[in-house]
């Protein structure tokens, strides 16, 4: 069975930069896994919650509803600080993730890249950076060895995948995103659902319209950036995540 990992910063990320993906390959039989490192409770937008804790609680639960949409196995927030990612432990939260990339196994690792997408949002470019050092920690039995003592083995995922554009937001600081190359057809069906999944969270009502603009002006792709690989390889253009994959 292949896996693919999709490792992002907050609540509403794995739709919007990752939906029709993970959807797409949900319905070619991939198990699809989603680690969200904050609850998102920083948010501008509230949905009526009077606390960081109630928003958090909140955007959970609509978390949970999105990856029902996606068909995701798989979906867990943690409880790192939103908009502070810059300030955590590095290397514990590395480890944290690299302990799951173990555990999880996947064939295939999928985040954001460290412009911080469109947005340029800090926990974006942290969430990068984070997700390609377990990438690389996790198949290396020097790097958090005491997880290999409580029955983990290595492992080595064969690609990083960082989402990309061809676009960028006017009235947003600068970002330089990664050259496309793979691009994934995820058709009408996936867009919609897409946005469906956008939509449940709830709390985040007034970014609707904005998002739904964007994402059809986009259309039926979603845009991938080829980070990594196991082995190593030229570059080539792609239009499939798991091209060369080989099963366990």
């Amino acid at each position: 069975m292949l896996r693919l990992l999709c490792v992002t910063a907050h609540p509403d990320d794995e739709a919007g930069g990752f939906g029709g993906s993970l959807l797409h390959y949900a319905s070619r039989g991939v198990e699809t896994y989603i680690i969200c490192l904050t609850p998102g409770q920083a948010a501008t937008h509230r949905g009526g919650a009077r606390s960081d804790e109630e928003l958090a609680a909140m955007r959970r639960q609509e978390f949970q509803a999105s990856c029902r949409v996606l068909k995701v196995k798989h979906g867990e927030v943690l409880d790192h600080p939103d908009a502070g990612l810059d300030r955590v432990d590095f290397y514990a939260l590395v480890g944290d993730l690299t302990e799951r990339v173990r555990q999880l196994r996947p064939h295939v690792v999928m985040t954001i890249g460290p412009e911080g997408a469109v947005t340029a949002h800090p926990d974006h470019s942290m969430v990068s950076l984070l997700a390609t050092l377990a990438y690389h920690w996790a198949g290396r039995n020097n790097r958090f060895p005491e997880q290999l003592k409580n029955g983990l083995a290595p492992h080595r995922a064969q690609k990083l995948y960082y989402s990309t554009t061809l676009f960028t937001l006017p009235d947003r600081q600068p970002v330089a995103p990664a050259p496309v190359t793979a691009t994934i057809e995820i058709g009408p069906e996936f867009l919609e659902a897409k946005i469906r999944a956008f939509k449940q969270h709830t709390s985040q009502s007034p970014l609707f319209q904005l998002f739904e603009t964007i994402v059809r002006k986009r259309g039926t792709k979603e845009l991938f950036h080829l980070a990594a690989t196991t082995p190593p390889r030229q570059i080539q253009m792609e239009t499939d995540l798991f091209e060369g994959v080989k099963e366990d």
